[in-house]
This record gives C-alpha cells, structure tokens and sequence, in this order.
C-alpha cells in the first residue's frame, strides 16, 4: 500500500521563553488513507502533549516520494528537497526531466545534505538537487497498525 501524506496545522496557545502567550500554528506530517482519518490522527498524536485548546486549522496533501530519517537525537528538522531526474527518450533522442520532492530529517543543512547524497548512492538514474530548504515541520507521524480487537466468543 503506497503512502499517502498529509500536512496538519495546529493552532494553539504556547507559552513562550519569556513567559508570554502567543498564539502559533505548527505543521505536522501525518501518513493517512483520507483527510478524515489525517485529522483524527493529528488530534490522537499530539492531544497528550497539548494543555490548552488547540485546533486543526489546515489539512492539505503533501506529495513526497522519499523519506531519509535518522534516530539521531540532534536531528530535529526536516528538509524538503526537490531532485530532479534525467532519463534518455530513446526514441526521441531527447532529455526528460521528472522531478520529485524528499524529506529529510537532519540537524543542519550539511547534515541533510549529507544524509540525502547517501540516500541516493547506488542510485541508477542521474540526478541533480534542484532545492532544498528546511521545512517548518515539527513531526511526522507514520502509520503504526493496530492489532484488532479480540473477540472470543464466550461458552456456556
């Protein structure tokens, strides 16, 4: 079953260094079959962590064909790079170029960067890294089954 990536924004209430409110909206990835199912997702994973009132202020689809992460503690952001492959038409002779977008999880810009090149080794098709940026994402939430309900019928 391929994927299917949503962002979530929350909106919320944080209480800042210095001691002042601020209303925030943070975004989220969420691996998810519907819109439906991403919201209740969000609201699930991140209720515990929430004291306040929060919101699901925005849920759009997010497209990206690869994921590089990393248990490293220090790594705390997400890159989003934007690559750009090169095949031969062979018929035509001509370049096609099909770009694709990836998500990084790294400490710094070298580091995803790094990590994304060593992704990428053995790869066959040619490629250049058209972008990459940090991204605002505090998170991504795959899809963790659940085991089903057990039901025993009971005897008499």
């Amino acid at each position: 079953m391929m994927n299917e990536w949503f962002e979530c924004k929350i909106k919320y209430e944080k209480t800042m260094e210095n001691g002042l409110v601020k209303k925030v909206t943070e975004p989220y990835l969420v691996d998810a079959l519907s819109f439906t199912e991403a919201e209740k997702r969000i609201i699930d994973e991140v209720s515990p962590f929430m004291t306040g009132e929060f919101q699901v202020s925005d849920i759009k689809r997010a497209k990206y064909a690869e994921f590089f992460e990393t248990p490293e503690e220090s790594a705390d952001r997400w890159y989003k790079a934007k690559l750009v492959f090169i095949t031969l038409d062979e018929q035509k002779g001509i370049e096609k170029k099909t770009s694709q977008n990836v998500l990084i999880q790294a400490a710094d810009l070298p580091g995803a960067i790094m990590r994304l090149e060593d992704g990428m080794k053995g790869t066959t098709l040619d490629f250049t890294i058209a972008s990459i940026a940090e991204t605002g994402i505090m998170d991504v939430f795959r899809y963790k089954e659940t085991p089903a309900p057990n039901f025993v019928k009971k005897e008499e």
